[in-house]
């Protein structure tokens, strides 16, 4: 009887091992909780995890910069970042040029379009992105893609940081600061509506987006390709009207490290019947999320295990 129960603990104990082994972890770098891809992260998370089998997280960063930094490093298997700024880190240009970049970045899909914010108090004067000289502007964390878009922004219309009052803050403690007049304005780029936005904009005094178009935003569409023009609908925030601004998409991003068949069983579980419904009603953002937008305007070389589904799906060759 005794040998029995040994024998019948070992085999349990190997049973546990065996689904411990076969239980994989995937976490998922985002942004600030006060953004967009920190909720629709959320939404990734819950629609990828499969009991025994996946278990993937969402968690709070600072940004684009910052996860694919968190990739490079292993302490997260994916994470959001801007098309730009993934791009860069691969291929070693723009702001990862004569710095260590992530040659092994590697793409799960292509998400959403993230419209650029510039967020002014209604009333203060503020009609142009010129007008922001000598403003007190908050300009997002080091380490977000925000703060990348906003000083190519500022040098596009002849404005130095060195010209403004910068700040380095997230976008909900933008709002803050916006709500009792110590701050003037902030960057914030990021899927449409973001909350810190809704938030501020349904509060006393209201607020503006300044619109970028014109030549500066061909300038920059000329010089970085990853911009596209956008229009921020009237009404997506309270008080304001259609606004014209640039895009850029935004991307789930992983290692050539992370195992090819946890990626496709990511992939595949990403774009299901049942995600596509949590999708639609969990964010305006979701409805893009498809797997036809999701080869769009790659930029870097897709995962192994991406490639895979998109080749069953008839997406890719």
């Amino acid at each position: 009887m005794k040998m029995t129960r040994v024998l019948a603990l070992a085999a349990a104990l190997a049973l546990a091992g065996t689904a411990a082994q076969a239980q994989q972890f995937f976490r998922i770098g985002t942004g600030g909780t006060a953004g967009t891809y920190y909720p629709v992260g959320g939404m990734i998370a819950n629609v990828v995890s499969q009991p025994g089998k996946v278990v993937a997280t969402a968690q709070a960063s600072n940004g684009s910069v910052a996860n694919v930094n968190g990739i490079a490093g292993g302490s997260m298997e994916a994470g959001f970042s801007q098309a730009d700024v993934a791009t860069w880190a691969q291929k070693g240009s723009g702001i990862y040029e004569g710095k260590p970049n992530v040659p092994g970045l590697r793409l799960i899909a292509n998400l959403y379009p993230e419209s650029v914010h510039v967020v002014v108090r209604k009333g203060a004067g503020i009609k142009s992105v010129a007008d922001l000289k000598g403003k007190r502007v908050a300009l997002d964390e080091p380490g977000s893609g925000t703060l990348v878009n906003a000083r190519a922004i500022l040098a596009a219309y002849g404005i130095k940081e060195a010209d403004i009052k910068p700040e380095y803050i997230k976008p909900n403690q933008a709002g803050d600061k916006m709500k009792d007049g110590s701050l003037d304005a902030f960057f914030f780029t990021g899927g449409a509506p973001a909350g810190a936005i809704s938030e501020l904009a349904s509060a006393g005094g209201g607020i503006d987006i300044l619109p970028i178009e014109g030549a500066q935003a061909d300038a920059l569409r000329k010089s970085s390709p990853f911009f596209a023009p956008d229009t921020i609908p009237a009404d997506t925030y309270r008080g304001v009207g259609t606004v014209h601004t640039l895009a850029v998409g935004a991307q789930l991003v992983t290692s050539d490290k992370i195992d090819a068949n946890l990626v496709y069983e990511v992939t595949k579980a990403l774009f299901s019947d049942a995600a596509k419904a949590q999708f639609a009603n969990g964010h305006a953002k979701g409805k893009y999320i498809t797997k036809e937008n999701a080869v769009k305007s790659a930029g870097i070389p897709f995962h192994p295990g991406a490639e895979r589904f998109y080749k069953e799906a008839g997406l890719l060759k």
